[in-house]
């Protein structure tokens, strides 16, 4: 399960890595970054994921500021609470990616069933999922 983390949305995603086949989820709604831990562990229960993977902000000369300490902080409360493993992922230029690829199915960027944060954590985690594939394959 992939999670874009924002202040205001969590985008979310799962992903299977048998068959590299991935869709987006509802985002969770989140107040200054705290998502809506009844919520997103409804998700956890009904997906029933082996691990997170959590798109960490990175400045684009590759260091981490307030979001990305925010964003970590957010994958480690996860663990703590679900007691799942996660990973983290260079989210640098995901929203951009997402936001191609909301033009690309053809829906508005705010459109409630797949908003943008959704999608990113599905750029995400196609991204590590491609990644593990040609890991497995050399």
């Amino acid at each position: 399960m992939a999670f874009d983390f924002g202040t205001k949305n969590i985008g979310v995603a799962i992903g299977q890595r048998v068959t590299g086949t991935s869709s987006p989820l509802p985002t969770i709604r989140a107040h200054d970054g705290a998502p809506n831990w009844q919520t997103l562990e409804q998700l956890i229960q009904e997906w029933q994921p082996d691990a997170f993977l959590v798109g960490i902000p990175l400045n684009m000369d590759g260091t981490m500021g307030e979001m990305g300490i925010r964003a970590r902080k957010f994958a480690n409360r996860l663990h703590g609470r679900f007691g799942k493993p996660w990973y983290p992922a260079d989210e640098r230029l995901s929203t951009r990616s997402a936001k191609e690829k909301a033009d690309e199915i053809g829906h508005r960027r705010n459109y409630q069933e797949r908003p943008v944060d959704s999608l990113a954590a599905l750029v995400l985690l196609e991204e590590w999922l491609a990644q593990l594939a040609a890991q497995e394959s050399s």
